[in-house]
């Protein structure tokens, strides 16, 4: 058996004394300024040593401990820089490494699940973990046909793992709340442990898979691995070599960086309405920079991995999204309102100021209202003390405004690729993607301004 539960009694012992070293560390700033010291540089200290502790635990374990650090390092750009240094590279093991399973284990798995014959399924089987992730890790190998391969090879126990790291955290999700200003803790865990069951299953996440392989197929931005064979706990998939977006973010060129960005967010916008999926964990691990394929007028293509979290969205992404976009950049007040009125994003019980609303608003698009915009730290920064600051109009307007069950997933995973973004300080144009794939971003003709657009030509 594998060693991920770590004896549950460890695990839930690791993950219970985070809320005592937060406390700890509170007590300690209190005595800093009480003898003194100002209350914003004890303060700064404080989250800088917190956030350490936390993240240096998260990494030690796999389950639902280091799936929410993996959710929790996309937004890693929204901390002031003197508390994101320390521990970014921290946050990057997360999104591609976690202490492997031992080969006894892997091999046991593969016996059981692909029979005791297994090896004769290849040519070539790497022991050693290319990647390990938060329920399985990744090996390389070369299939029998001789295609280059990647065997994702589930821990055993990790559902049991996951649900009780998740449920663990969620007790003191008020205390972790501070580190990431404008993130909701809760909803977030909630969410995640909510989709254990359909991550666990890699029979979901190969389908997933299959729909965005073959779609993508001949897509000369975009490249997805195809499945070639699946059982429970084992998924293999072609191998996808390229460039990992955590090393762009790191070390990439700004061409580099601005491309990956483009295509970011060309898939975020696209997939909903090429395939009905929205891939629901864009963290950067599970992205790759690859040279252009044929056709291509560019050098890179965006190489997506890891299906195992989607939201079915048949229709592709909600028209109430594109339409309160354009109706924001137009400045229509009343009508915004209206539509998230109608939407439930804000309770009947409760008035708003159409206008202050509409003020909340508009600097959080201001990426889809310019032709191309720069993603930078220092944006997301400064959105996430607007909306965090207890004394700013933004955060009490934000208190009031609700986020509908049907949304909480595309929000997630909107601000998630908005925080990929910012760390790769990536130049984008985010308006020409909205208007090709959004639904409801650029409003529909109507048959007079068709007939005047006709005979416009005409003359």
């Amino acid at each position: 058996m594998s060693d991920l539960p770590r004896k549950a009694v460890t695990r839930t012992a690791k993950l219970a004394a985070l809320p005592l070293g937060f406390a700890g560390r509170a007590t300690w700033g209190l005595g800093k300024r009480i003898v003194g010291e100002s209350a914003e540089l004890v303060g700064r200290e404080l989250q800088q040593r917190t956030a350490e502790q936390l993240f240096k635990v998260l990494g030690e374990l796999k389950g639902g401990a280091m799936k929410f650090g993996q959710a929790l390092s996309v937004f890693e750009s929204a901390l002031p820089e003197e508390v994101a240094g320390p521990y970014r590279a921290a946050l990057t093991k997360l999104q591609e490494a976690a202490p492997p399973m031992p080969t006894r284990t892997v091999h046991t798995v593969l016996t059981e699940r692909l029979g005791e014959n297994w090896k004769e399924l290849f040519l070539e089987f790497e022991d050693k973990p290319s990647a390990a992730a938060s329920i399985g890790q990744v090996h390389h190998g070369v299939w029998h046909d001789g295609r280059e391969v990647a065997v994702k090879v589930q821990y055993p126990g990790a559902g049991e793992a996951l649900l009780s790291d998740l449920n663990q955290l969620s007790r003191f999700a008020r205390l972790l709340g501070p580190l990431i200003p404008g993130v909701d803790i809760k909803p977030l865990i909630t969410e995640l442990r909510d989709r254990v069951s359909e991550e666990l299953d890699y029979g979901l996440e190969a389908q997933a898979q299959r729909v965005h392989a073959e779609e993508f197929a001949d897509d000369p931005d975009v490249a997805v691995p195809g499945v070639v064979h699946q059982c429970e706990q084992i998924l293999v998939t072609e191998w996808m070599a390229g460039v990992p977006l955590s090393e762009v973010i790191a070390d990439g060129t700004q061409e580099q960086r601005d491309r990956a960005g483009q295509l970011l967010a060309r898939f975020l916008f696209s997939g909903p309405a090429r395939t009905g999926l929205l891939h629901a964990d864009p963290h950067p691990g599970n992205f790759r920079l690859l040279p252009g394929g044929p056709g291509s007028e560019e050098d890179w293509r965006l190489g997506v991995l890891d299906f195992g979290t989607v939201d079915r969205l048949p229709g592709g992404l909600p028209t109430p999204i594109g339409r309160s976009l354009r109706m924001t950049i137009d400045g229509e007040a009343e009508a915004v309102y209206e539509l998230l009125c109608s939407e439930g994003f804000v309770k009947e019980s409760i008035e708003l100021d159409p206008d202050a609303v509409l003020d909340y608003l508009l600097p959080i698009i201001e990426p889809a209202e310019a032709d191309e915009f720069t993603f930078t730290r220092g944006w997301m920064r400064s959105q996430a003390a607007r909306i965090a600051d207890p004394r700013s109009p933004a955060h009490q307007l934000g208190k009031q405004l609700n986020l509908p069950p049907a949304y909480l997933l595309i929000h997630r995973v909107t601000l998630s690729t908005i925080g990929v973004l910012c760390q790769l300080g990536a130049t984008v144009r985010l308006r020409e993607e909205l208007e090709e794939w959004l639904p409801g971003f650029v409003p529909e003709k109507t048959v007079e301004s068709v007939d005047e657009e006709e005979s416009a030509a005409e003359a």
